[in-house]
């Protein structure tokens, strides 16, 4: 009987299940039968132990994704390019595998896909009852107009970044900023973005973008860096950044399932406008931590890694008012300071 019900629920495949897609599938599992592509063997037991079928397969190896042809009609592609050149070949690789049966998928998917928006919707309802935070819980309100059915066989989710804008200047942008980006990592994920819009164009997936900016958590803080001591710079050498709680972001991808419109970006941020020193500054006093030294930005470029430095000479800061008046989410954690206040009183 259990095995009927699971093949008679909506379907969904999370490609990247790791912390954020862990967080999502609370959202997903009441109403949809959850699967999880993972390039780890050793990670099978902790999705089976979290209520979703983990199917091994590598981005990078491309007969290995068979199975994901026809398998869900809406997909989370939550995985990160390659880490080398300007293409996302992973990206390509799962778009071709997904449009490998799009006519038999169409056929076997098109109906749960169109019910798994009011059956999330059902579940989400359920999940907010029981969340012990309930003053706070309403993440995801209801009343929205549903999307309209797509002609396309597999709904699609994408994790983006809002690296793909570059540096900004610290001027406040939306979603209709041009690309810019500055580095090969933001190079893939603009690549990215355009093979998923040419798919959607095309009728093979109907795709809507997240552009997501820091993410943090209690388990993503910067507190071994607080620890170590490593620099932030000056202010009149700092840069704006964005940042999202994992919680609020979890639940931002499991909307844009549902209400999310085909080839459109939103900004994934919250409401804060910080600089990043005052961001190590406010964690620092959270948790009773020196704050971080101050140098200039000549001196950062001889004294920090260049990996990190490459997030030090971007500055910009997002409207997210596509967030909230189109998909009419409401965020658990409006700003990084509401978080901090609640983690550093416990």
């Amino acid at each position: 009987m259990k095995a009927t019900r699971n093949f008679r629920r909506p379907r969904v495949l999370i490609v990247g299940c790791g912390d954020v897609g862990m967080r999502c599938v609370p959202l997903l599992r009441p109403r949809a039968h959850i699967f999880a592509l993972t390039s780890h063997a050793g990670r099978c037991a902790e999705l089976r132990a979290a209520g979703v079928t983990p199917l091994v397969g590598d981005l990078d190896v491309r007969r290995s994704l068979k199975r994901l042809a026809g398998l869900a009609p809406t997909v989370l592609h939550l995985a990160p390019p390659q880490k080398t050149g300007d293409d996302d070949r992973r990206t390509r690789a799962l778009l071709a595998t997904l449009s490998a049966r799009r006519d038999v998928a169409l056929r076997a998917a098109v109906t749960p896909a169109v019910s798994l928006t009011g059956r999330l919707r059902r579940g989400l309802r359920s999940v907010r009852a029981s969340w012990a935070l309930s003053e706070t819980a309403d993440i995801v309100p209801d009343g929205v107009r549903r999307l309209a059915g797509s002609r396309a066989s597999v709904r699609l989710v994408y994790a983006s970044t809002t690296g793909v804008y570059g540096d900004c200047g610290g001027a406040w942008i939306d979603e209709t900023r041009a690309t810019q980006p500055a580095n090969a990592r933001a190079k893939r994920r603009v690549s990215a973005e355009r093979q998923l819009r040419r798919a959607t164009a095309h009728g093979s997936v109907a795709a809507s973008i997240a552009r997501i900016p820091g993410i943090y958590a209690r388990n993503r803080l910067p507190l071994a860096r607080l620890g170590k001591g490593t620099p932030a710079l000056i202010d009149a050498d700092d840069v704006y950044t964005n940042h999202i709680h994992a919680d609020d972001l979890a639940a931002i991808l499991v909307r844009l399932a549902t209400h999310g419109k085909p080839a459109r970006a939103i900004h994934a941020s919250d409401d804060s406008s910080l600089k990043m020193g005052e961001y190590f500054d406010a964690v620092a006093d959270a948790f009773d931590l020196p704050r971080a030294p101050r140098i200039t930005r000549a001196q950062a470029e001889e004294q920090i890694d260049p990996s990190l430095l490459s997030f030090m000479r971007e500055s910009r800061r997002l409207v997210n008012r596509r967030l909230k008046d189109e998909l009419r989410v409401r965020l658990r954690y409006p700003n990084v300071t509401d978080f901090l206040r609640e983690a550093g009183a416990k």
